[in-house]
């Protein structure tokens, strides 16, 4: 988690001309697709959940599953849950002992508006995952780690776009949950 935002505040830095504002790199909370037809955002689910930590047994106060939202049928549903993604991620992360949850994972939302690419925000978590929306599959993304894709996620359309204006860059963002800035 430290290398990710260490990166991701270091390459907001050196920017030219920049925003003090989170919102410029992540969404937070939701995201709309980029052909606007739904939107992602987390839900708080009514009961707290008691889980197994790294260091100590904590209680995850309410944690979050990821929803989608149709714009066309108007219909929201559970996209990411925690009724059955603890169980999915642990066959798929296999060195790692202790329970994931939706709310734990920058989730990169590829042009294909069907594909959404999970990094570890905050466990040390050894793989990535990929997400199908459309089929809801969740596996393994075979990267050899954080570090190429959020690099080449952030480093897309720079350039000077005009001769009066300064080298500028322009981020794909990733959706975070509420509970990981809290």
């Amino acid at each position: 988690m430290r290398l990710f935002f260490a990166i991701a505040l270091l390459l907001f830095l050196s920017k030219t001309s920049f925003s003090k504002d989170i919102d410029d790199i992540f969404f937070i909370g939701k995201m709309e697709s980029y052909n606007k037809s739904f939107t992602l955002y987390f839900k708080t689910r009514k009961k707290a959940i008691l889980a197994r930590g790294e260091d100590f047994n904590y209680i995850n106060d309410y944690p979050q599953d990821l929803y989608i939202y149709d714009h066309k049928t108007k219909v929201d549903s559970p996209l990411i849950s925690y009724d059955w993604f603890p169980s999915k991620a642990k066959r798929i992360l296999k060195h790692y002992d202790f329970p994931v949850f939706p709310e734990d994972f920058a989730y990169y939302l590829l042009k294909d508006n069907n594909t959404l690419i999970m990094i570890s925000a905050i466990k040390n978590v050894n793989k990535n995952l990929k997400f199908n929306i459309s089929k809801k599959n969740l596996q393994p993304y075979d990267n050899n780690g954080k570090l190429d894709f959020i690099i080449s996620s952030i480093a897309t359309k720079c350039g000077y776009f005009d001769l009066n204006e300064n080298y500028n860059c322009s981020y794909i963002k990733p959706l975070i949950s509420n509970n990981l800035i809290n």
